[in-house]
């Protein structure tokens, strides 16, 4: 059976994505999901997730805290293994985080992470709440989601990939915000998909069956 590792390293709503990946697993999709701040137990896994809320060098920091995390998650992604980063875990992707001054990312999908700012003053930041989807490319892991499907997002920064074609999809909220990031076996979602129901379970489902 196919394992997927949850990374643990102190940051991101670990509970209710690992019910999510748990439900998609159960309902289908199938595989053993594990939440572990074990870097051994992801060497071996077959999938990878990170998740990540809060600021972005916070986030950094917890997980090059846990010896060894980030370069077993490098020599993996390196190897070909499915890679899916939620939030800040996507945010990570990028090369650079302009929060709090610069921070730099993995650099796996070139580009920086910005403030949000919308045209409209009467749209708070952060922005939270559902938004619809437009999808840039076409990506096995959005596979059978609509146009206009809504997701839930709670964020303040997005990522602006250097390469247009690593955008898979986006949102609008006073300007377009990028909801979506991948290049070969890496996917990224700035929203949440396990708050975001039906559509979210079905772009778990599609990661957990993804053979890149």
């Amino acid at each position: 059976m196919s394992t997927c590792a949850i990374v643990d390293y102190g940051s991101g709503n670990l509970h209710s994505a690992h019910k999510s990946f748990e439900r998609a697993a159960r309902e289908g999709a199938g595989g053993d999901i594990v939440v572990t701040a074990d870097p051994e137990v992801v060497r071996r896994a077959d999938r990878i997730v990170l998740p990540g809320v809060g600021a972005y060098a916070d986030c950094r920091a917890g997980l090059m805290a846990v010896q060894g995390m980030y370069d077993v998650l490098e020599e993996r992604v390196s190897a070909g293994v499915p890679f899916f980063g939620i939030c800040v875990g996507m945010q990570l992707l990028a090369s650079v985080g302009r929060e709090f001054g610069d921070t730099p990312g993995f650099g796996w999908i070139p580009g920086e992470v910005v403030p949000l700012r919308p045209a409209d003053p009467a749209l708070k930041i952060p922005h939270m709440g559902w938004n619809a989807l437009a999808l840039d490319q076409v990506h096995p892991v959005f596979q059978g989601v609509e146009e206009g499907e809504h997701v839930y997002f709670v964020h303040s920064f997005h990522m602006l990939p250097q390469n247009a074609t690593h955008r898979i999809a986006t949102v609008h909220y006073g300007q377009s915000v990028t909801a979506a990031v991948g290049r070969d076996t890496i996917i990224g979602t700035q929203f949440h998909p396990e708050k975001s129901q039906r559509t979210g379970l079905h772009v778990i489902s599609n990661f957990l069956t993804w053979a890149p």
